[in-house]
């Protein structure tokens, strides 16, 4: 949101913010529809069977399908949980009309030697059949580019979204009590409503505080041309010093960490490095300078003071 404001040029800020909720519900309706596709993937394998058995001369393989997908305890119970089959409609999630998607996907799948040792496995496993569905995803089905592809034209938000849907699936597979229908299955858009504020907090400020903070970075990069420095690597650096800055509570260690595991995402292969040796650079002057204070959790690594 923060690259889509700067690109405009103009822009007015409440109507950025509502972008960046817009974008991050749109990552949730993501984690639903990307649970919804393992009930989707084993309608398509029970429905293959079922026309297998009714052949005019079935072999013994088709009579005696392997079913261990088909009956995976975890899909039965996100197809029987009432709180997912409320969300799904709640959030206007459907795999309708997608046939052919999950057909290409489905034959990936079907291809995949784990997959079929799965299908011949102890169907007593049930550890197994949870790690069957993690591994689906993050090995085959977040690499299809049939998946990939169909993504991109469904919304212009999900491009960037596969990996914080697998990481919500994985937490949500491990939440599943099996034959309990009352446990909370599902994660949170926002865990509270603090959450919802820092996400709008932050980017109102990294653009409000823009100049103020691209001047600490052209002080701090003076044997380069701030118009030479990718655009992305000073996008990463003004949202680190936001957080920084505004959020008294966060470590700057911790910052300083999450934002160089950005830039290596969204960034050139080398840019975290620069942006490392950049930002601890301002960091050690804005501390001299008492240019941000830190308070209970935020206190750790800074001694007894900004300053130290």
């Amino acid at each position: 949101m923060l690259y889509a404001y700067d690109r405009r040029g103009t822009g007015e800020l409440p109507v950025a913010e509502k972008e960046l909720i817009r974008a991050t519900e749109k990552a949730y309706d993501l984690y639903l529809y990307l649970l919804a596709l393992y009930i989707e993937l084993a309608d398509l394998s029970l429905a293959r069977m079922e026309i297998a058995m009714n052949k005019r001369m079935p072999t013994d393989e088709d009579l005696n399908p392997r079913r261990r997908f088909v009956d995976n305890p975890y899909i039965t119970y996100l197809r029987e949980s009432p709180e997912f089959n409320t969300a799904l409609v709640d959030h206007k999630i459907s795999w309708s009309g997608n046939s052919e998607i999950i057909r290409l996907i489905y034959n990936e799948i079907a291809d995949w030697t784990v997959f079929d040792d799965y299908l011949n496995g102890d169907c007593a496993d049930t550890p197994g059949d949870r790690k069957l569905l993690y591994q689906l995803l993050t090995r085959k089905i977040l690499s299809s580019d049939n998946l990939i592809s169909h993504l991109e034209d469904s919304s212009i938000y999900w491009n960037d979204d596969l990996d914080f849907a697998a990481l919500m699936i994985g937490k949500t597979l491990r939440r599943i009590k099996l034959h309990d229908y009352d446990g909370e299955l599902l994660l949170p858009l926002f865990r509270d409503d603090d959450d919802r504020e820092f996400v709008k907090e932050l980017l109102r400020n990294a653009i409000l505080k823009s100049k103020f903070l691209r001047d600490l970075i052209e002080r701090s990069t003076t044997n380069w041309e701030i118009e030479r420095i990718a655009l992305m690597d000073i996008l990463v650096m003004q949202l680190a010093l936001t957080e920084i800055i505004v959020f008294p509570e966060i470590p700057v260690k911790v910052t300083l960490n999450e934002y160089i595991e950005v830039s290596k995402y969204y960034c050139t292969p080398k840019s975290s490095t620069f942006i490392n040796g950049i930002l601890d650079k301002i960091v050690k002057e804005m501390r001299q300078e008492e240019l941000f204070v830190k308070s209970g959790r935020g206190l750790v690594g800074e001694g007894t003071g900004p300053a130290q």
